[in-house]
């Protein structure tokens, strides 16, 4: 059956997490899909873990995609590359509790949203053991976006998310930084009036490896995107003020 779902996985060093993640998904997702672990150096242990493992996730396709920069935006911008299916996922290489809630957000998609976003502060969602800094931040940017900017999803800027081919395609992505591709899709979709959906969502602090959430760094990146956000909104900026890749 053909995929019709690419998962794609930035990693940097999460050999202690990615054969436990690719086992929940194997075992979880019945939706035709296909993981793409994407990668800066062949140095980083997350790869001899997955090659050393193929039996953990057993009838899963696997491939590796070298990134062509470094960083989470290289990753993802390079598994945005590489993916092929109907529907692009980005997935948390630590997260082995959430894979049961990828076959609702496909279902979501089928049903004509062009983004799903898996959503920590819904209810059935939770975000637990988070460093304060960060989850002052993340939970203020959430409620003020989804309250005042009317965003159609509780959680904006988590970078857990479901997009459709169209949006990959035709959305142009002026971001450089860590995951802010992420709320800049988001924005940019409602602008132009596309559906956007949400599913309730776990988030539990990562118990191996470093995470590579650089709050103050990727702030100043976030908040061009939260202020697009209210532009949309308060001043109904038109859509063809959104920069398309045919634009681009």
């Amino acid at each position: 059956m053909a995929v019709q779902l690419d998962i794609v996985i930035p990693v940097y060093n999460e050999g202690g997490n990615i054969v436990t993640v690719l086992h929940a998904l194997a075992r979880e997702v019945k939706t035709p899909a296909r993981v793409l672990i994407c990668y800066d150096s062949e140095a980083d242990d997350t790869l001899p873990a997955v090659r050393g493992n193929p039996d953990a996730y057993a009838g899963l396709p696997v491939e590796f995609v070298r990134n062509h920069g470094r960083g989470a935006h290289a990753a993802v911008m390079a598994g945005f590359a590489a993916s092929a299916a109907p529907l692009i996922l980005v997935y948390p290489a630590d997260d082995d509790f959430n894979p049961g809630i990828l076959d609702r957000m496909v279902v979501l998609a089928g049903q004509g949203f062009d983004i799903v976003c898996a959503s920590r502060f819904m209810p059935g969602g939770t975000m637990q053991g988070c460093p304060w800094l960060k989850a002052v931040l993340v939970r203020t940017a959430a409620f003020t976006l989804h309250r005042f900017a009317r965003l159609p999803t509780h959680d904006a800027t988590s970078g857990f998310r479901l997009f459709s081919r169209r949006v990959i395609e035709q959305i142009a992505v002026e971001s450089d930084q860590g995951f802010c591709y992420s709320i800049e899709l988001l924005v940019k979709a409602h602008r132009l009036g596309w559906r956007i959906g949400e599913v309730p969502a776990l988030w539990f602090e990562r118990k191996h490896g470093t995470s590579r959430f650089r709050v103050l760094r990727w702030l100043p990146a976030y908040l061009r995107w939260y202020g697009y956000a209210f532009a949309t909104t308060i001043l109904r900026r038109p859509a063809r003020t959104v920069a398309l890749k045919s634009e681009a």
